[in-house]
């Protein structure tokens, strides 16, 4: 498996609903962090798949099914 690390989190400019920044340091560590990890989550599963055989299309569709799939328990209350 790749243990190669990606910046994507480096690459995002985190936003709150009224497209202030989010400017708490701790707040955008943890952002960060949790985005690397779901993506190498999903890079270790996308491998897996490929070696057993699995079509990468398909593979690709069903992670961002996943993805779409994602509930937001807190809509419409307010923060």
């Amino acid at each position: 498996m790749t243990s190669l690390r990606s910046p994507i989190g480096s690459e995002i400019t985190w936003r709150q609903p009224d497209g202030e920044l989010v400017s708490c340091e701790e707040k955008l560590k943890v952002l960060n962090e949790n985005l690397e990890e779901i993506r190498q989550y999903c890079q270790d599963a996308f491998e897996d798949a490929i070696l057993m055989g699995c079509d990468e299309a398909q593979v690709r569709e069903v992670l961002q099914s996943v993805v779409d799939a994602i509930e937001n328990p807190y809509k419409g209350r307010k923060s």
